[in-house]
């Protein structure tokens, strides 16, 4: 596969079967998503164990990404499971567990009246409900409905302008974590960031068990999103929450500022939600959907994802084709190669050796077109930095990790390759010539670069290029 931007498919009912993932993963799926926020433990671990079954099958690796739900708000229940709410009308929000009617509904998070301020917007069913709070208390908010309409059980609650004292990771999140580690997942994702501190927990718990990947989708991350990234491993896009609390028309504005940011820093990014959301029911793409993938691959993302298209779609398998043939589309563009240079020379980061031999092996690359980049990495950054470059030649990631060799399935243009452990930087030049030799992917006379650090095998250093020809 020669297609540089990476597919994530979250799993769900449509494809859970071993034989629905294989379709999948042979549409072009690179990544598996499981969404906790959906499913039991019994069908997350049979779709882990079948994702296992396809990667022995065809020799090769495919990221799974834990998906925690985060510290959702969300309404109480109702008497009769629904109510209609009125433009005009009063509504109050309180913590008493008693079924709610058409004047009052629990909210049971304590959190939020400590963060109200009056005027403060409330965001209900994903901003179909529009509340304006006129008074609160420690217990309680007296809101006038902005906009109405139905509200029933466990709807959603959003509160743009507030950052809460929620701990990112729920009683629920906890469990759910140490179920996902003990899979095995090679990625956890960190729902409601919304400040780089709601990193600290998480990180104490997972160690180096799996990388984290922070789901933007408040307000309070876009203003904070430098720090997030920098104390991410990668960052997800998640359109769905970030559009409800943010004005819609400023999404696509700070889509591209993130992707710009993530490449920066050397960091995959992933855009999220609703890409081909018409694809769940129908077998084609609206254009409109066409051009919103087409676009997140032309501004750099590393990866585009799919959620109810191959979860509880009815055309799982060619939402996927249809992504891969769009991704496929945009890389043949000249135009493609284009932004993503005119992008790089905005760049402004820290220069040090190992992002100088980073930027070299760019250049290089494209001076003396290369075939392939073979990196060394034992941590994953040196293929990070490499990733930044955006080059035509393809990176062969190559690592001792096993963990690392599956969390590199998600990064742009990288083929993973583990192998025994390395001792010298000839052992990486001999191990990646022979490898490219024996599978038919150079011919004589083609030109490869070998980058790693030196010594071999120390985490964040990378120093040493060896430009060879076959």
């Amino acid at each position: 596969m020669n297609r540089r931007v990476k597919i994530v498919a979250t799993i769900g009912p449509a494809t859970r079967s071993l034989e629905k993932l294989e379709n999948l993963f042979l549409a072009g799926a690179n990544v598996f998503r499981l969404n906790f926020s959906h499913s039991t433990y019994e069908e997350h671990e049979q779709s882990f164990y079948n994702i296992k079954k396809l990667e022995s099958k065809y020799e090769l690796p495919i990221a799974v990404i834990g998906d925690l739900q985060g510290p959702k708000l969300r309404v109480g229940k109702f008497k009769n499971d629904k109510t209609i709410l009125e433009t005009g009308q009063k509504f109050r929000l309180d913590l008493s567990n008693v079924p709610g009617d058409n004047t009052r509904v629990e909210l049971p998070h304590p959190q939020i009246f400590e963060a109200l301020q009056k005027g403060s917007i409330l965001l209900v069913d994903d901003g179909k409900i529009k509340l304006k709070v006129e008074s609160f208390g420690k217990d309680f908010a007296d809101t006038l409905v902005m906009v109405g309409g139905e509200i029933s059980n466990s709807k959603g609650v959003n509160y743009p302008s507030g950052i809460l004292k929620l701990s990112p990771l729920t009683s629920k999140d906890l469990k759910d974590l140490d179920f996902a580690l003990s899979l095995g997942v090679d990625y956890i994702g960190l729902s409601f960031i919304q400040l780089p501190e709601n990193l600290i927990q998480a990180k104490e718990i997972i160690k180096n068990r799996a990388k984290i990947i922070s789901k933007i989708e408040k307000p309070s991350a876009v203003e904070h999103i430098k720090d997030i990234i920098y104390h991410s491993d990668a960052i997800m896009v998640a359109r769905g929450d970030l559009g409800v609390e943010i004005p819609t028309e400023d999404v696509p504005i700070v889509q591209k500022r993130i992707i710009k940011l993530c490449r920066q820093m050397g960091k995959p990014v992933i855009v999220a939600t609703q890409m081909l959301d018409s694809m769940i029911n129908n077998p084609t793409p609206t254009r409109a959907e066409a051009s919103d993938v087409a676009n997140a691959v032309y501004d750099g993302a590393d990866a585009v994802m799919l959620s109810g298209e191959t979860t509880i779609g009815k055309y799982p398998n060619e939402a996927v084709k249809v992504m891969d043939h769009i991704i496929e589309k945009v890389e043949n563009d000249n135009n493609y190669w284009e932004r993503l240079e005119n992008d790089y020379p905005q760049f402004k980061f820290p220069f040090n050796v190992s992002e100088a031999t980073s930027v070299s092996v760019g250049y290089i690359s494209e001076i003396v077109n290369a075939k392939y980049i073979v990196a060394f990495t034992t941590h994953g950054t040196t293929v990070n930095r490499v990733c930044r470059e955006r080059t035509k030649s393809m990176c062969i990631g190559i690592t001792s990790s096993e963990k690392l060799y599956y969390q590199m399935s998600l990064n742009w243009g990288v083929r993973p390759l583990l192998v025994d452990p390395i001792k010298t930087f000839s052992e990486v030049v001999n191990l990646g010539r022979e490898w490219l030799v024996k599978n038919d992917l150079v011919k004589k006379g083609d030109i490869v670069i070998i980058v790693a650090g030196s010594p071999v095998g120390v985490a964040g250093i990378t120093n040493t290029i060896r430009v060879i020809e076959i």
